[in-house]
């Protein structure tokens, strides 16, 4: 995937000028590429009306391209624009900055002007965006400085995700878990939005496709998780029995073209356990996982690990489990019955084989592991009957407190911010579910212009939370969907 740099002028100033745009954008582009997740290049200067539309029109149509970053040299009318930019159907990025980052003060005149204009070159630019109501993202400062690189590039990773939306198959191996509410949902809506393509697979399918695994792959893949984990279990027979269900999952996935999959502990006809470990390895592989059916999660995990990929730390299916309610340290322990993905552990996991407890299955083979500290986000996208709404949780992850020799699960520990007493109740207010996606390296900016580009409601809280305001926010918030 790459991104286009596009910048804008007109044909008034003549040819020297424009090539001298034309010189200074490519020589931009290499510096803000080479700071950039994602490969952009420099791809015209445009100067009329129908230069922009068939650049648009090229753009719509070429699956390498992840979006545009426009940017205005010189004055570009911005009557020009309108075609181009009511047809466009990528993510766009407006750039407000200048070639030079300091004014020449003892050699200013007026070609230095003439040739400078985005101060109001991209004004102008701006007006037309906001008269269209063009969902854009600006990045205001001068382009070699780090804090606008890292938003461009932020704002690249959030492109890649509804990129990636657009294609995206879910897999439900079965149906919901019964009586839940939050995992329900439009699908039909979530297509129209995103893109997903949500569909069902029986359970039955799914055991064909085991019973066709042979001992051989069995085998290998057994190996695999030799090398990878700690075994602390003799029960060799539980663990192939995860690698037998892993490796039909895959097939069935790639056969597909799908990256997202669910299945739940009340839907196992003919299985002897639940997807434990293997639900585990194929989100280590960046598949996205939904338990009880939780097609949302299970999208939106994959969603947030392709924006993420190329980052160090991981990404999750999680839930809020419970809660250590010590006062003034209040934290929640974040686990699920099996599937946590590996990517957020802070050590080699280990596996172990231990009963479920639910469902009347045979003990599952799972991974065991901490999460890792530091800085990450919990997401929760929740269907509100007529709209999506997008729910972002800035948390700081902790060492576990406590050894839970007991509890065979992998886990993680946290802090929500502001506080847990308030965070929760913020949650709960906006109608937050229990499944979310657990991020070290996404951020809440980077998920809330992803929520832009696709046009649905975005709610985060944080460390400047209060109950009050936020209320006003939801009540404003529920107002103004209503009238779009």
């Amino acid at each position: 995937m790459k991104f286009w740099f596009v910048a804008g002028s007109q044909h008034l100033y003549g040819s020297d000028v424009l090539n001298t745009v034309a010189e200074r954008a490519a020589k931009m582009v290499g510096g803000l590429s080479s700071s950039a997740p994602f490969e952009i290049i420099y791809k015209a200067t445009v100067k009329t009306p129908d230069e922009i539309t068939a650049l648009v029109k090229e753009a719509n149509y070429d699956d390498t391209c992840a979006g545009l970053v426009v940017w205005c040299h010189t004055f570009s009318p911005s009557k020009m624009w309108i075609n181009g930019l009511v047809a466009l159907q990528k993510p766009y990025l407006h750039l407000h900055t200048q070639y030079n980052r300091n004014i020449p003060a003892d050699d200013i005149d007026m070609n230095f002007m003439n040739l400078n204009q985005a101060a109001h070159g991209d004004r102008e630019h701006g007006f037309i965006g906001a008269r269209l109501r063009l969902t854009r993202k600006i990045v205001v400062g001068y382009w070699e400085d780090a804090h606008v690189q890292e938003k461009i590039g932020a704002w690249q990773r959030s492109a890649i995700g509804f990129t990636i939306s657009k294609n995206l198959k879910v897999i439900r191996f079965g149906d919901n878990m019964r009586q839940v509410a939050v995992t329900e949902g439009d699908k039909v809506e979530a297509q129209i939005k995103f893109g997903w393509q949500v569909n069902t697979w029986g359970v039955g399918d799914l055991v064909a496709a085991m019973n066709a695994v042979t001992d051989a792959e069995i085998n290998a893949l057994t190996d695999e998780y030799n090398s990878k984990y700690t075994f602390a279990t003799e029960d060799t027979e539980a663990v192939k029995y995860q690698a037998r269900a892993e490796i039909a999952m895959l097939k069935i996935l790639e056969r597909e073209g799908a990256g997202a999959f669910t299945n739940t502990f009340e839907d196992l006809h003919g299985m002897k356990q639940l997807p434990g470990l293997a639900s585990q390895r194929l989100m280590e592989r960046g598949y996205g996982y939904g338990g009880e059916g939780d097609w949302k999660v299970s999208a939106l995990t994959h969603v947030i690990k392709t924006m993420t990929a190329d980052m160090p730390d991981g990404t999750s299916f999680m839930e809020d489990y419970t809660y250590d309610l010590e006062a003034g340290n209040e934290l929640v322990l974040g686990a699920h019955m099996l599937e946590v993905c590996p990517t957020i552990a802070a050590a080699k996991p280990r596996i172990e084989v231990c009963p479920l407890g639910i469902g009347g299955k045979e003990p599952p083979a799972r991974l065991i592991f901490e999460g890792k500290a530091g800085r990450a986000v919990v997401a929760s996208l929740v269907d509100l009957g007529g709209r999506m709404r997008l729910i972002v949780q800035d948390v700081e992850c902790v060492k576990p407190i406590y050894e839970m020799p007991k509890l065979p699960v992998a886990r993680v520990m946290w802090k929500p911010l502001p506080d847990l007493l308030t965070s929760a109740h913020a949650w709960i207010l906006a109608g937050g579910a229990h499944h979310t996606v657990l991020s070290y390296g996404a951020t809440a900016e980077m998920l809330e212009d992803w929520a832009n580009m696709t046009d649905i409601e975005f709610v985060h809280i944080n460390a400047d939370t209060t109950i009050n305001e936020f209320k006003k926010d939801l009540f404003t918030a529920d107002l103004a969907w209503r009238l779009k």
